[in-house]
């Protein structure tokens, strides 16, 4: 008879599932040597579990098939809690095995004991305790069929004792099939939506996640209506590629004319998108919105009406519907404040010979010219994300991954882990941060033991730049964003990682084409300019004060240097 360990193995074969994810421990033992025996299963071995957690949810992201990750009991699962919470705000299919104490334990206080079941409630669709062996088959099922469907984290607590027990019930198929059922609105709301459109003059588009597959769908309205497009950034990869109606984004990492399209119209049209900023949201101008979850809409702003249904479905269904608009006037304007708005942001990408430190902006651009057209990018929060927000192009073939939803750091490098041992044969680019590389810095190391030709590319400013930028527009005089960084290059040379240091623009080029031709994993380390500012597509009258607040106290604390570079930088100019 086999045990508790063997059938979870065997189900997660039978459910198309090629890689774990993990970190081994004792009270996984059972669990990992029924994956070696079987031989069908990759363990990949990262040096934390947090990593784990996020390197399946990008290999859920990108796969759209479960994808798994693993941590022994107590601390070893406790450090998968923030990459499943990024897992699960992203929406992305994950299973957690998450092993336990011996079962007679618990409820002593014995060594490493904690109640998974309670602590991984927030960020789990479901979360179960096994205590018996011969139940796993009927739990595990529920897990895996519930992460799937409901596009979340499930996890799976297993005692290590029942782990190795005899399960007398036999490996249960998953009995559901990976397409997805479609979901459109009643008649009567298509109509009321039709109405709507048609009687106004200046609509725009604000389109997020949502829009994957729908790509047809959207131009197909958008031309209807003569509509600008303005995309979330996570519906960047989706929507910005071949579409002459997108004027950018808006928000914090946006552009301004993305801001002005959805600020000037007389009715929004929302498609799959939670953008969560609501004072980038126009005020006393209906919003029609479209979620497959009608629990989002309105959560932002007021919604006249809301309608629950898959946006190509919804979309589909309302064209015939539409009368088409004949003007493009509104369109135009839109479509030129974007070209103004990309020529600005292009001038700021420049990297003139001698001139140090080196923009940012210049470094992404160097970046999307030379890297492959079908590269799968992930970006650190913060002002890697703004470059990569701005100067990055999708094309219908590059992906873009972050934590887009959960804002945490130190998820690009790890979300590439992932990316590259899904997809062994694609370019695989890591936007670092200086302070999120630092942060889960050992798993450079997996990248050499796992043979992983990642490429990391680090925006070394020596700050943990966004939040001091935040402090300045507060009016606050920045504190502990200071990074006194090693030389990231040498170090990852010691791991066996191809490392080149850049400090003057006219080294980067060459030294870009070295890194991205290496076979193997290698890394940038690329001096960047810490003053530069990444600003928002409009300046409050908070901000402007509260800069003008930071360069005061700056000079009373004696910082006048700082307030020169300051004053040379884009706020200024």
């Amino acid at each position: 008879m086999a045990n508790a360990a063997d059938v979870l193995v065997e189900m997660l074969i039978e459910a198309g599932v090629q890689r774990v994810y993990g970190l081994v421990g004792d009270s996984l033992n059972g669990i990992t040597d029924s994956i070696r025996k079987s031989g069908k299963i990759d363990w990949l071995h990262v040096r934390h579990e947090e990593v784990a957690a996020f390197a399946a949810g990008a290999d859920a992201h990108l796969t759209r098939q479960l994808a798994v990750c693993a941590g022994s009991c107590g601390p070893g699962n406790l450090h998968l809690i923030n990459g499943l919470y990024d897992c699960h705000r992203s929406r992305v299919p994950v299973l957690a095995i998450a092993a336990q104490i011996p079962s007679a334990e618990l409820g002593s206080g014995y060594f490493q004991e904690t109640h998974p079941e309670q602590l991984f409630k927030d960020c789990s669709h479901y979360c179960e305790l096994v205590t018996e062996s011969s139940s796993l088959p009927r739990i595990l099922g529920i897990a895996m069929r519930t992460a799937l469907t409901k596009r979340g984290v499930a996890v799976v607590v297993i005692p290590g004792d029942v782990a190795f027990g005899a399960c007398k019930n036999p490996a249960l198929p998953l009995a559901i099939l990976q397409s997805q059922s479609t979901t459109i609105p009643s008649p009567t709301d298509l109509e009321k939506a039709a109405k709507l459109l048609n009687a106004a003059q200046k609509v725009t588009i604000l389109g997020g996640a949502g829009c994957e597959g729908a790509h047809a769908q959207l131009l197909a309205i958008a031309g209807q209506l003569q509509a600008p497009v303005v995309h979330a950034l996570r519906g960047k990869e989706f929507i910005e590629y071949d579409n002459p109606f997108d004027v950018g984004m808006t928000g914090l990492l946006g552009f301004s004319s993305g801001y002005a399209a959805m600020m000037s119209c007389d009715l929004l049209l929302m498609l799959g998108t939670d953008f969560p900023y609501r004072q980038f949201y126009p005020k006393d101008v209906p919003i029609i919105q479209v979620d497959i979850r009608g629990e989002q809409i309105g959560r932002r702003a007021p919604v006249q009406l809301g309608l629950i249904g898959g946006v190509k479905e919804t979309i589909e269904a309302l064209l015939p519907k539409l009368n088409p608009k004949t003007s493009r006037s509104y369109l135009d304007a839109c479509l030129n404040h974007y070209k103004n708005a990309r020529k600005g942001l292009d001038d700021l990408a420049v990297g003139e010979p001698g001139r140090t430190p080196i923009h940012p902006q210049y470094l992404a651009r160097i970046v999307n010219e030379m890297a492959a057209d079908d590269a799968i990018f992930s970006c650190d929060v913060g002002t890697p994300s703004v470059w990569a927000a701005r100067y990055l192009h999708m094309n219908g073939k590059r992906r873009l991954l972050g934590s887009f939803t959960h804002g945490s750091m130190a998820n690009a490098m790890p979300q590439c882990i992932g990316a590259q041992s899904a997809f062994p044969g694609r370019q695989v680019i890591s936007l670092s941060g200086d302070g999120g590389l630092a942060m889960l810095l050992g798993d450079l190391l997996t990248l050499h033991q796992l043979k992983l030709p990642v490429k990391v590319i680090v925006f070394n400013n020596s700050s943990l730049g966004f939040v001091e930028l935040e402090m300045k527009a507060g009016g606050l005089i920045d504190f502990g964003v200071s990074l006194d960084n090693p030389d990231f290059a040498t170090l990852a040379g010691s791991a066996g990682i191809l490392g080149i240091r850049v400090t003057k623009p006219e080294e980067l080029g060459p030294a870009l084409q070295q890194i991205l031709q290496h076979n193997g994993p290698a890394l940038l380390d690329v001096a960047v300019n810490r003053q530069e500012l990444s600003m928002p597509p409009t300046i409050t009258l908070e901000n402007a004060l509260g800069f003008s607040l930071y360069l005061l106290k700056a000079v009373m604390n004696g910082r006048g240097d700082e307030v020169i570079d300051l004053a040379k930088t884009n706020l200024f100019r």
